[in-house]
């Protein structure tokens, strides 16, 4: 079996390392494709090695370029291994331009696309991930979804819920096996070791557009870190958002306060390092969202919506914006007040316990033994359906009722609850939305 991935970004390999792992384990043949997006040192074959991963069987190396020009030469490169390789199924990761193009360019070919953390939305079309997440869902066969959250957004959408399998997100077991590497001693960092024994670390990362391209947003962020004494701030400093600061007259204000450390940027094993010694991180990103919760560390997020909603509804990550007012209180807040504090540590991970990478290739493997990795032209006439909406009072579950009654689930209510239709799931007193099938 060939299972062909492929990557753009340091996110995508971080996140699938665990993946890869379990390929290797399981001896299958692993066809890894890196698009070139990321083409910085850190993306290198320094940073596959630094992860004890496999180097990239081909590198397109698209460079930076406008999104559809990007995108176009990512097409036309993975097509060509495509073709010449023949995989029996590709991976994308999350919602880069690498994901838009393999995922597109794998379906048009017949290949099944298994779109690893699908599901997830802003509702935010502004943001180019947001197009891209959509639409590499609409070319996929296996939807992996972090929570159950995103299974109902993808249910919601009119996705069959046996193509969707609830993993877990990767980046839980990335942390996990990361930091044992990012802690080994010998290892030599990139930044003043120093650093590490300061009190009250809060971790800052900023580099989304809507917020260093926006002055008022930039100056009302910055006022804010400058407020908080008694913390020690450390930000490795993004080359866009340094130049922003520079060109808005806010660079030299940051670099004389004391508390302030601006350092260059990380690479990924120190960054992770330094996230598991802060009291607090202050992000735009949506990925470091996830790593926070995974290590227990409370996070202040500077968005106005977030694709990573679990981590807010559970109480271990807070929107607050660029307001200067929310992030001073809500950061003070979590430096002070140990109780506070604790509760946002100590979360339940809605992400899961490590073990995604693992679940994500057993699915698959399952498929291909059972020989359901074939995309072929139907051979019998189409079944027609109405969707209804009916209250069940039956004591019966999802699996047994489609089965019964030759039906569809496609999403639950449980009082004001949706519920994602899972085939255990009890259906007594719950109404259901449903297809009925019926062949011409």
């Amino acid at each position: 079996m060939k299972i062909a991935i492929i990557l753009g970004t340091r996110p995508e390999i971080i996140k699938m390392a665990s993946v890869i792992d379990e390929i290797i384990k399981k001896d299958m043949e692993l066809l890894l494709i890196h698009t070139g997006q990321h083409y910085d040192p850190e993306m290198s074959d320094a940073f596959f090695k630094d992860l004890k991963l496999p180097y990239p069987d081909y590198n397109i190396a698209v460079g930076s370029f406008s999104h559809g020009k990007q995108t176009a030469k990512m097409m036309e490169g993975i097509e060509e291994v495509l073709v010449k390789e023949h995989p029996d199924i590709v991976l994308v990761q999350g919602d880069t331009n690498a994901v838009l193009a393999g995922a597109l360019v794998a379906s048009k070919l017949h290949v099944p696309v298994g779109h690893v953390e699908a599901g997830l939305r802003s509702y935010d079309d502004s943001m180019p991930e947001e197009v891209n997440r959509k639409i590499a869902d609409a070319c996929s066969m296996f939807y992996f979804v972090p929570t159950e959250k995103s299974a109902i957004n993808l249910s919601l959408e009119g996705i069959d819920r046996n193509k969707i399998h609830i993993a877990g997100n990767t980046i839980v077991d990335a942390c996990y096996r990361n930091l044992k590497i990012a802690k080994n001693p010998n290892r030599q960092l990139e930044f003043d070791k120093k650093l590490l024994n300061l009190e009250n670390i809060v971790t800052l990362t900023m580099h989304r557009a809507e917020n260093v391209d926006n002055k008022q947003r930039l100056i009302s962020i910055i006022g804010a870190i400058s407020k908080l004494t008694e913390a020690n701030i450390i930000f490795p400093i993004h080359p866009r958002t340094k130049k922003t600061l520079e060109d808005f007259g806010l660079l030299d204000k940051l670099s004389k306060l004391d508390h302030i450390h601006l350092i260059k940027p990380l690479g990924y094993l120190d960054f992770l390092l330094l996230l598991s010694k802060s009291s607090l991180v202050l992000t735009d990103s949506g990925g470091l969202q996830e790593e926070a919760i995974t290590l227990n560390v409370p996070a202040i997020t500077l968005r106005y919506n977030t694709e990573r909603p679990e981590t807010v509804d559970v109480g271990a990550n807070i929107l607050v914006g660029a307001d200067e007012n929310k992030i001073i209180e809500f950061s003070k807040k979590v430096l002070n007040d140990c109780e506070f504090s604790n509760s946002m540590k100590n979360i339940k991970n809605p992400y899961g316990n490590g073990n995604s990478g693992f679940k994500i290739i057993e699915i698959i493997h399952n498929s291909y033994l059972n020989g359901n990795l074939k995309i072929t032209s139907p051979e019998d006439i189409m079944s027609i359906f109405n969707t209804k909406i009916s209250k069940i009072n039956e004591d019966i579950n999802v699996s047994d009722f489609e089965d019964k009654n030759n039906f569809r689930i496609r999403i639950v209510y449980n009082g004001s609850n949706i519920e994602f239709p899972e085939d255990n799931l009890n259906l007594k007193n719950k109404l259901v939305v449903f297809d009925v099938f019926k062949n011409n």
